[in-house]
């Protein structure tokens, strides 16, 4: 029996001895070959606003491949771009790029990622073809392991790689736009006016069939009523002036709000295209307001009498077709409590007729009655100031009575009479030198 085991062993070895060790795949040269190009359009306009997206490509092949007995497998190819990072640069384009460089990870050979950067064309760019560099970085595994000895320890080496590789962008042609001058024509607080705007193309194309039109900047008190107007040709260099009717916020105060402006067009290709926004100030004035520069009126207690209040504009712009009204109330009284005052320029005054009457026992003093104007605004809309005051002095009856105190009527009676007596005087004395 022993015979028979011990063979069977002596066999069993022979076959282990004779199998193959199973060996781990090795590569012996290449690398990354990193390329890249911009996706879409790479044609932008002056003042645009852009996102250039960036393709970055990795067609790195490995040369040889071979198994070698008992030693272990690589954790990394050498055609694979280890820790990328990308960055996009202007490099004096008239182009600012606001996106920081951007870690992409590992690139294996066949890989593709992708990266996008915000820029802004500046508005002076001037036409033309630019290039704009794309600083890539990464590592990759750069000695031969097929050359190792058979070993359980893999020594890996890697090295860097800096890479710049030119993306090209082109700045076309477009109508671009210029405020020259904004002016603002009864624009107050709560009210509509005009704003009169004098535009330029300052770009490098001549638009035609073009519509230049305004539109509320967020949240400016400024709104537009009429939003656009037709101007036809739009020459490069060529001005042109529109008049826009707006309204302002009644919560809006005095200051200056933003508007935003562009022109609609068909450019040169026969395309139709719109140019960059451009935003203006417009002055805003204060609301209209109103003050009574008189003093305090004065009637006598238990009397008629007609006073005049002055009316002062303290606005900046004018008051067309003003009417004021007065309020009274106990002890004064009034049935004529609207006058007219016409129209009123900022600084102007008006002078008001009001009949009031004083009740008899109405005690002496300075009284506070609410006053108001309407008026109408530049398009002719009815607005209506604050509430303030005008004063009225009640005075107690004269202490010398008198003539003063006799009716206007009997007063009259008197001073004919005296002149009557004095007539008859005269011809009585008269006759008597006679005789």
């Amino acid at each position: 029996m022993k015979s028979y085991t011990t063979i069977a062993l002596l066999v069993l070895a022979a076959v282990f001895c004779t199998m193959p060790v199973l060996g781990a795949e090795k590569y012996q040269g290449g690398f990354p070959q990193i390329s890249a190009y911009i996706a879409g359009t790479n044609e932008f306009s002056p003042g645009q606003d852009a996102t250039i997206t960036v393709v970055i490509r990795n067609s790195g092949t490995n040369e040889v491949m071979f198994i070698d007995q008992g030693t272990l497998p690589q954790a990394d190819l050498p055609t694979t771009a280890k820790l990328v990072t990308v960055a996009l640069t202007s490099d004096g384009a008239p182009i600012n790029i606001t996106t920081d460089a951007q870690d992409l990870g590992d690139l294996t050979s066949s890989g593709i990622t992708s990266a996008s950067f915000s820029a802004k064309i500046t508005s002076d760019a001037t036409l033309g073809q630019y290039t704009l560099p794309l600083v890539v970085q990464y590592t990759y595994l750069s000695n031969s392991l097929a050359n190792q000895p058979t070993s359980d320890q893999v020594q890996a080496v890697y090295s860097p790689v800096n890479l710049t590789i030119p993306l090209t962008v082109m700045i076309q042609p477009v109508a671009q736009t210029d405020v020259i001058s904004a002016e603002a024509s009864g624009l107050a607080v709560g009210t509509e006016g005009y704003i009169n705007l004098t535009i330029k193309n300052v770009g490098y194309d001549d638009g035609t069939q073009a519509s230049v039109k305004i539109l509320q900047h967020g949240n400016s008190a400024i709104i537009p009523t009429d939003d656009s107007i037709y101007i036809g040709d739009f020459p490069r260099g060529g001005v042109v002036s529109c008049l826009y009717k707006v309204s302002v916020s009644s919560a809006a105060h005095q200051q200056t709000y933003p508007i935003d402006v562009e022109v609609t067009y068909t450019n040169s290709e026969g395309n139709t295209a719109t140019s960059v926004i451009d935003t203006v100030g417009v002055p805003v004035a204060a609301k209209i307001s109103f003050t009574v520069v008189s003093p305090p009126a004065v009637i006598t207690q238990g009397s008629d009498s007609v006073i005049d209040v002055v009316y002062q504009n303290t606005g900046s712009i004018t008051a067309n077709h003003a009417e004021a009204r007065l309020s009274t109330y106990d002890p004064l009284s009034s049935s004529d409590t609207l006058a007219y005052l016409g129209d009123i320029p900022p600084g102007g005054k008006v002078t008001a007729h009001y009949a009031i009457s004083a009740a008899s026992g109405a005690a002496p003093g300075t009284y506070p009655l609410n006053t108001e104007v309407r008026y109408r605004d530049e398009l002719d809309n009815s607005q209506i100031s604050d509430t303030f005051t005008a004063q009225v002095t009640i005075a107690g009856p004269s202490a010398t009575g008198g003539l003063g105190q006799i009716p206007e009527v009997l007063t009259l009676l008197v001073l004919i009479a005296i002149g009557a007596g004095y007539y008859v005087l005269v011809m009585r004395k008269k006759k008597g030198g006679d005789e």
